[in-house]
């Protein structure tokens, strides 16, 4: 097998060992943004579809641009209006693409969907808008079907590729989700299904027919229906005997059977075949530490493999012997230390877009062409970054006080032999179902790049793991949670390369919680805390604008947060601040609208009156997190100052 790309060159940067240079990585190549995103190759391998940034409004925007195969010669750019951005298209026949689009608000979450939904052709002509909120003034159906209330998701593109594509929508009153199947030419809808429930989304088989709906309800259980083809109707199904959880992922080519991922006795999600005619099911991926996921499908949209949530992912084939995964063994053997993902092939299974990345490189993308055995690389993530300077990210797990076993990463920098390195704790943000994984991470890179360890905690209430794990966390965001983090920075400081005398907090949103709470529960164990676009007072959670008539939010953040006045006072650190003895960076976004400015007001004002006025960062343009590059730079200027000011050399 031939690649035109250097693959000698590459294999040497990842299997040499990480050396460090006297020079530092400049703070540019941390803060540009990805170029390039979301490729996806059309079915008969022509051209690829590419979400690529350009300046719009003075701004870097992801626009939908098509290239043509192999040449990468420009087709078309698809420009949506103002700060809209695709976030997500597939193609739906050679020519036309269905694009779901949002808004690219801030750095640390992804962009919010707005519920509409278009479709174009490869050249930029023919729009249709297909469902949303703009639909009497956009649609050529407007007239018609009048305004859409709810949010359109793409669920089912018909295996015919005939222009047809299957949408469910969730009502914003949050009483319905409905399945249409939607004539992207002409914007005709014809009514597929119709679920009294609030969040439920559809699997259809392999002759395009629903089959399953699942979601949540208004108490934000688990839901799941099945449809009787004789009659038509959807029966709702009793998930106590189908486990805590059990979503159907995929029919087999002759529709006899399906895939499910099945959530037993509230333990990790494991893969599982069950038979239609008999129901019979049959395990065939499990781990008892870690969740089933990542999954690669075959051209025929089959799954072929499945990675786990923990550690450094691996894949586990579901039959070793076929093609896809004798491909994917000889494609990873190329690429030793790396992780090779299979993104789309073309319908005939000719050409095969996948993504070639690590702990120490943010990615590259390639398509591979079976005819010559040749993969082209087309590019690359974050190209100002050296994998051969970054840090390894190293899977851990302790023990908590509880007898709990906790994961995380270490993500080491080179270090002289017996010397100490300052350790920076990351919490991440959620904090529910949302985990840190073994990838390239960009704060932590940075971080080690400065010459700091720097610890992740999948702490309790984590993703990854099983709903007991998930659920342990619920109602303990200033305990158990706490106790979790702090049993990490204290299995570490075990560690004969740690210094635990120089121990800071840094985190975002959930993780600014933390940053504040922590030295509040151990006032000797950390020397400075960071906190960006953190929620420091728990009870106003539930005045914020977007629980309005939001039932299902209300019952889920009741559920996993709590509403005992008592307890979100004793878990609120602007009601503590008192107790905070180290210097402080408060860092916020003025347009916030996830956790507002008011949050990082209050925990500025509380700890003015407790005298010890915080360090200060606002931003008057950005939101939950910061999206400009410059406005990015400058934080992390600001961090680096405030982290070596306190526990740098």
């Amino acid at each position: 097998m031939k690649f035109r790309f250097a693959l000698a060159c590459w294999t040497a940067i990842v299997t040499q060992a990480w050396a460090a240079s006297p020079a530092l990585v400049p703070i540019e190549a941390f803060v540009e943004r990805e170029t390039f995103s979301q490729p996806r190759i059309s079915p008969d391998g022509q051209h690829i579809a590419v979400n690529v940034r350009i300046m719009r409004n003075g701004r870097m925007i992801p626009t939908m641009t098509v290239f043509k195969l192999p040449s990468l010669d420009p087709v078309s750019r698809i420009a949506l209006q103002g700060f809209e951005v695709p976030v997500n298209f597939l193609w739906l026949t050679n020519r036309r693409l269905i694009v779901r689009k949002g808004l690219e608000i801030g750095e640390r979450e992804r962009p919010v969907a707005t519920g509409e939904l278009v479709t174009v052709d490869l050249d930029g002509k023919n729009q249709q808008y297909l469902y949303g909120y703009k639909a009497r003034a956009q649609s050529s159906r407007g007239e018609r079907y009048g305004n859409d209330y709810g949010y359109g998701i793409i669920n089912h593109i018909p295996m015919a590729r005939d222009g047809h594509v299957q949408v469910s929508a969730h009502l914003f009153d949050g009483n319905h989700s409905f399945l249409y199947d939607i004539n992207t030419t002409n914007a005709i809808r014809k009514l597929l299904a119709d679920i009294s429930e609030p969040d439920v989304s559809f699997l259809s088989d392999r002759h395009d027919e629903p089959r399953f709906a699942f979601g949540l309800d208004e108490q934000a259980d688990p839901t799941l229906f099945r449809r009787d083809l004789a009659t038509g109707k959807w029966n709702k199904l009793d998930q106590k005997n189908l486990g805590s959880r059990f979503v159907p992922i995929a029919f087999s080519t002759d529709n006899a059977s399906f895939l499910a991922l099945q959530h037993v006795n509230d333990g990790p999600a494991i893969l599982v075949r069950e038979e239609v005619a008999t129901g019979k099911r049959t395990t065939l991926v499990e781990d008892p530490f870690a969740s089933v996921s990542g999954i690669h499908y075959t051209s025929a949209r089959i799954p072929f493999a499945v990675s786990k949530s923990v550690g450094i992912p691996t894949l586990t084939y579901l039959d070793p012997a076929s093609p896809e995964a004798a491909l994917h063994k000889t494609l990873s053997a190329s690429f030793p230390g790396a992780y090779v993902n299979f993104i789309n092939f073309s319908d005939d299974g000719q050409a095969l877009l996948f993504s070639v990345s690590s702990d120490r490189d943010p990615g590259s993308f390639y398509v591979f062409d079976k005819r010559t055995g040749k993969a082209d690389l087309l590019f690359s993530n974050m190209e100002k970054i050296d994998p051969a300077r970054m840090a390894p990210r190293v899977p851990i797990r302790f023990t908590a006080r509880d007898g709990l076993e906790i994961a995380g990463y270490l993500t080491l920098p080179k270090a002289e032999p017996g010397k100490k390195l300052p350790m920076v704790l990351l919490p991440h943000g959620g904090p529910f179902d949302v985990e840190d994984d073994w990838f390239f991470d960009t704060d932590a890179q940075f971080l080690a790049s400065r010459g700091y360890a720097v610890l992740q905690v999948n702490f309790r209430g984590s993703g990854g793991r099983s709903l007991s794990f998930e659920k342990a966390g619920y109602r303990e965001y200033g305990g158990k949670i706490m106790d979790d983090l702090i049993d990490g920075v204290k299995w570490a400081a075990t560690r004969p390369d740690i210094d635990s005398s120089r121990v800071c907090v840094y985190g975002g949103s959930f993780g600014g919680y933390a940053a504040m709470m922590l030295p509040i529960r151990e006032p000797s164990m950390f020397k400075c805390s960071v906190g960006f676009a953190g929620r420091y007072d728990l009870p106003s959670r539930f005045k914020q604008d977007s629980m309005v008539g939001d039932k299902m939010g209300k019952n889920y953040i009741t559920r996993t947060m709590g509403n005992d006045p008592a307890m979100l006072a004793k878990y609120s650190p602007t009601q503590h601040a008192d107790k905070i003895k180290i210097p402080v960076l408060l860092v916020h976004g003025k347009k916030d609208k996830t956790t507002q400015l008011d949050q990082a007001e209050m925990m500025r004002d509380a700890l003015i009156k407790a005298g010890n006025a915080p360090e200060w960062m606002l931003d008057d343009i950005e939101g939950h997190g910061f999206y400009d590059t410059e406005n990015r730079k400058r934080f992390y200027e600001k961090l680096e100052g405030f982290l070596a000011k306190h526990i740098g050399n």
